[in-house]
């Protein structure tokens, strides 16, 4: 069995030559690029069909059970996944296979416990939200599995294994979507969304071949306590104080609002879509780049960071320039809403993208402490900024506070990644001193 490396460890290899690197790096991005474009055109359709079909109301239902399994997913992605990333890109195929079999049955076994609480929950509150709740827990299983699926192949610098198996989502969610529309709840929109994430998820073990081991989601957890712990706490940081936003907002404002919010979010979906994809091999890139080239890692990150929060200022202000009547036609009634939140949100989005790349690098170095704590401020300044904008201002104050918590977020997290890198700078040296 491979041995591990320990939080601020990374084997070291030997780099191979520039130009191959380069080349291998663009297609590795080029490849979660794709794929991320395939996700987030299922995840696009599905909310711009609530939001024509059923108005601002029913989509504010919808993205509440959208944030929750936002929640989930993060859950997920801690426990199972982020540390498969670290400690599993780019090993040999036999320590890669045997990670993902106990990393994809933590993910199906994470689904199953959660979605029964969904599922109870759903059912006990009836109403509009109830029955969406209870069939988001009926699908989280296969949801969760699916998104396991795309991490395990990007880990073995195989995308193109995870942009087959998010097409084939997409192709199972138009039939499921005919049906939904001809249904015309939220419910039904939530139950074609998931099971054709389901039938993707049975595609990914026909891909691998590898069985999902959920007996050994215990011993994967206990093997990978030293970071997934942290990266639980971490990701739910992030995805909970969406949710407590969302919540809040709703409590506050009321249901259109949060259906407002989510519009103008659905405005940034193609730019939400490049910096997901990258996300999907920022970290395992950022691990290879540590272990081939050490003192590049900042400047990748600055880069990464950099190029995102470029792009997402550039998309925002075409945005801004957009014509009432086509907005109209994508969103509905939503738009007129979702259009004075343009600006806050743009700024909010460029802000998370340049933080992405510090996170990147935090991961790759296996500073889970440091990571943790830039988390844990940027959580408390999102609520903190989403609650207290929308009791001064209603929705539009919710955006700004959050745009403005999210910038300061990011400043935190460059300042813990410099700090990190000085200190395996220094190690580093210290090694070769004592060797």
């Amino acid at each position: 069995m491979t041995s591990m490396p320990v939080e601020g460890e990374n084997p070291q290899t030997v780099a191979p030559p520039a130009g191959s690197a380069k080349r291998a790096l663009v297609g590795r991005l080029s490849w979660g690029l794709a794929d991320q474009a395939a996700s987030s055109i299922s995840n696009f359709a599905v909310g711009i069909y609530v939001a024509r079909s059923l108005g601002v109301t029913a989509f504010g239902v919808f993205s509440l059970a959208w944030v929750t399994y936002g929640v989930v997913l993060n859950v997920s992605r801690g426990l199972a996944t982020d540390p498969l990333t670290v400690r599993f890109s780019g090993v040999s195929d036999a320590s890669w296979r045997g990670a993902v079999a106990r990393s994809t049955g933590t993910a199906l076994g994470v689904g199953a416990a959660i979605g029964v609480v969904c599922l109870v929950g759903g059912l006990g509150l009836g109403g509009r939200v109830g029955p969406a709740f209870a069939c988001l827990g009926v699908l989280l299983p296969g949801l969760l599995l699916q998104d396991a699926w795309r991490f395990s192949f990007f880990a073995a610098g195989i995308g193109r294994k995870a942009f087959v198996n998010d097409l084939v989502w997409c192709v199972a969610l138009v039939p499921a979507m005919v049906v939904a529309a001809r249904v015309g709840s939220v419910a039904a929109f939530v139950l074609a969304w998931g099971a054709s994430a389901t039938v993707a998820a049975g595609y990914g073990y026909l891909q691998s071949g590898i069985r999902p081991r959920v007996t050994e989601a215990r011993g994967w957890l206990r093997e990978q306590r030293d970071l997934g712990y942290r990266y639980l706490v971490e990701n739910t940081c992030l995805s909970g104080a969406s949710q407590l936003r969302a919540y809040g907002l709703g409590a506050i404002v009321g249901l259109g609002a949060v259906g407002a919010v989510r519009g103008a979010e659905l405005l940034m979906g193609p730019f939400l879509a490049v910096l997901m994809g990258l996300s999907l091999v920022t970290v395992p890139e950022a691990a290879r780049v540590l272990r081939q080239a050490p003192h590049r890692l900042g400047r990748f990150c600055l880069l990464l960071g950099g190029g995102q929060a470029g792009a997402a200022l550039l998309w925002g202000a075409a945005l801004l320039l957009m014509p009432d009547r086509l907005g109209e036609l994508v969103l509905g009634d939503v738009w007129h809403s979702a259009s004075q939140l343009i600006a806050p949100i743009t700024l909010g989005v460029a802000g998370a993208g340049l933080g992405t790349g510090a996170a990147a690098g935090l991961r790759a170095l296996g500073a889970a402490r440091r990571s943790l704590r830039s988390q844990l401020f940027a959580s408390a300044c999102y609520v903190s900024g989403g609650l207290g904008g929308a009791a001064v201002a209603g929705t539009v104050g919710s955006a700004w506070g959050v745009a403005t918590a999210t910038v300061s977020g990011s400043a935190v997290w460059w300042l813990q990644l410099r700090s990190a890198l000085r200190e395996h700078r220094h190690d580093s040296i210290r090694e070769v001193r004592t060797s």
